[in-house]
């Protein structure tokens, strides 16, 4: 039983005024990323490349989800035409936002001469790489999540995604619905206030909600919630106060709803935490 709220839902817009279609997922990202060209500890394998031809076009590359064996797969990792590396990386991405992630192609390939809003993020990358300053680290660490931020951004504009959360939102009804239920977890969402948010009827918005997302409308928002409900007891929040945040009417609610999804009660990842 979800509990029902009076306060009105507000919603992120961009500096257009447009939704923000990204924001609440990437808030809930948790980025670590270390230099793959130097012995910088958990360098790792690159999954992050900027290549650059003997004419000096460069070329981005990146892989979420590469591991080392397999390499093999993707053959974007490899230089083509006489290319050099300027810059590689290894990203490792964890947290609720994940799922955004995981939604991108297993391996993206841009020639930057195509994509001017990711030059312009590149080059002061590719500079902070080659010419290392002071405060060096910390700009790599942050223009590396403003790529992958680009990166997410032109999947989802250019169609990069068959199926799955960027699918959804790059849907502009099922976007509305989608960042209603990931900014407002709490929310006393149903399905028809989620097809009257994104201006659909209930028949309509359930099949394309499915359809492009792969689950549907409130199963998806049960597991959005459970989801945070998870990171909150990680982070040493209370049973009964993270019941309220997920909108459960009550810890007792909202413990069996933990247990189904995890197979373990919610008081047990607590204690976990707090160890």
């Amino acid at each position: 039983m979800i509990r029902s709220t009076e306060v009105p839902v507000a919603y992120r817009t961009s500096f257009s005024g447009k939704l923000d279609r990204l924001s609440s997922l990437i808030d809930r990202l948790r980025v670590q990323v270390a230099n793959a060209m130097t012995d910088e500890p958990g360098g790792g394998m690159a999954n992050l490349v900027i290549y650059a031809d003997p004419s000096g076009e460069h070329r981005l590359v990146y892989c979420p989800l590469l591991e080392e064996e397999e390499t093999q797969h993707f053959p974007e990792t490899a230089p083509v035409m006489g290319e050099a590396p300027l810059v590689a990386a290894n990203i490792a991405i964890s947290g609720i936002g994940k799922q955004l992630i995981n939604a991108l192609p297993a391996c993206i390939s841009v020639p930057l001469s195509e994509e001017p809003y990711l030059t312009a993020v590149v080059t002061p990358l590719i500079e902070e790489a080659t010419m290392p300053r002071c405060g060096g680290q910390a700009a790599f660490q942050r223009l590396c999540e403003v790529v992958v931020i680009r990166l997410l951004r032109h999947a989802m504009e250019e169609g990069k995604a068959n199926t799955g959360l960027l699918n959804g939102l790059a849907h502009p009804r099922v976007a509305a619905a989608l960042v209603a239920i990931h900014e407002a977890p709490g929310e006393a969402w149903t399905l028809e206030r989620l097809a009257e948010t994104a201006g659909m009827s209930r028949t309509q918005f359930a099949v394309t909600f499915k359809d492009l997302v792969g689950a549907t409308p409130m199963g998806y928002l049960s597991n959005w919630r459970l989801d945070i409900a998870r990171a909150e007891l990680e982070g040493g929040r209370q049973v009964k106060s993270v019941a309220t945040i997920c909108g459960f009417s009550s810890p007792a609610a909202f413990s069996r709803a933990f247990s189904r999804r995890f197979g373990y009660p919610p008081k047990q990842k607590r204690k976990q935490a707090a160890a």
